[in-house]
């Protein structure tokens, strides 16, 4: 049994007469009736009394219509949702960002998706880089956003969409503010603000003060950038920031100063589990991002 035959039986039970049905199903007559003789067949009992001058549906008939009638309204709004999905006028999209990052690296992508698709919810989760590769990995999450490019790339799909260098945020007192310019090696001295551990660039900042010969003093450690700038306005010590994050930092008591020779950068960059089905939406979402880093 098939969608088909119970359409086809659906609509003979309607007009009671296999010409007109025939009719509005742009099928033959004979074509109809052997459909229905086979139905009956692999039921086993028949669905229509045919009478000398009627057709009439017998009590197994009616029945099977009540039933036909649900199959057919729930093929119909199956195939309807499926369209809707593949149409991306349903769907939702779930995306780890660090919340070190926040929306400042890619609001406009966002943006530039809502207003394409508004019907699909962007579901975000703020967590650092190395739990968001987990969660993709594990399928909790359809897209992450990371610092730094994961270096196993056999289980992950990439795309690299900016890299910009960290620079050190001290506050106007600090006597570190009167440089216009830094060496790394410099801050080898002051306390240090840094990422949370489960942050990929806490990993990065530490491995960049080994390489010049210091372990940082790490006072105070954490996920949010705006509490870090409170903590180096609070003279508790120093950040390192992605510049496009100082650029946006508008704060009197809180000087930026780059580096001569960019050592740590924030690369950013979009992943998705490698050999996984990837819904409508998010390949939409992917294919956008793709445009946008060009």
């Amino acid at each position: 049994m098939d969608v088909r035959q119970i359409e086809y039986f659906t609509e003979v039970a309607k007009q009671l007469n296999f010409t007109r049905a025939a009719s509005t199903l742009h099928i033959s007559q004979p074509s109809l009736s052997k459909t229905i003789k086979n139905l009956e067949t692999e039921l086993g009992i028949p669905l229509f009394y045919r009478g000398a001058k009627q057709l009439e549906l017998t009590d197994v008939g009616k029945a099977f219509l009540v039933n036909a009638q649900n199959v057919l309204d729930t093929f119909a709004n199956l195939t309807s949702e499926l369209d809707e999905v593949i149409d991306l006028k349903k769907g939702e999209i779930k995306i780890g960002i660090p919340p070190i990052i926040g929306a400042a690296f890619f609001s406009k992508l966002i943006s530039r998706y809502k207003e394409a698709y508004p019907s699909i919810d962007i579901l975000l989760t703020e967590v650092g880089s190395n739990k968001i590769k987990q969660g993709v990995a594990e399928g909790e999450i359809d897209i992450g956003l990371v610092c730094n490019l994961p270096i196993q790339r056999e289980n992950f799909e990439t795309i690299k969409l900016l890299k910009d260098p960290l620079m050190l945020i001290v506050q106007k007192d600090n006597p570190l503010a009167q440089k216009k310019i830094i060496e790394f090696s410099g801050i080898r001295k002051e306390p240090f603000i840094m990422y949370r551990r489960d942050f990929s660039l806490h990993d990065r900042i530490m491995e960049a003060c080994g390489i010049h010969g210091f372990y940082p003093n790490v006072v105070c450690e954490s996920s949010q950038k705006d509490f870090m700038i409170e903590m180096v306005e609070a003279k508790l010590g120093v950040a390192l920031l992605p510049s496009k994050i100082c650029d946006q930092i508008n704060n009197k008591q809180i000087v930026a100063i780059p580096f001569s020779k960019p050592i740590v950068n924030l690369e950013l960059g979009m992943i998705w589990k490698k050999d996984r089905y990837v819904p409508y939406a998010v390949r939409r979402f992917i294919a956008m991002a793709r445009e946008f880093t060009v």
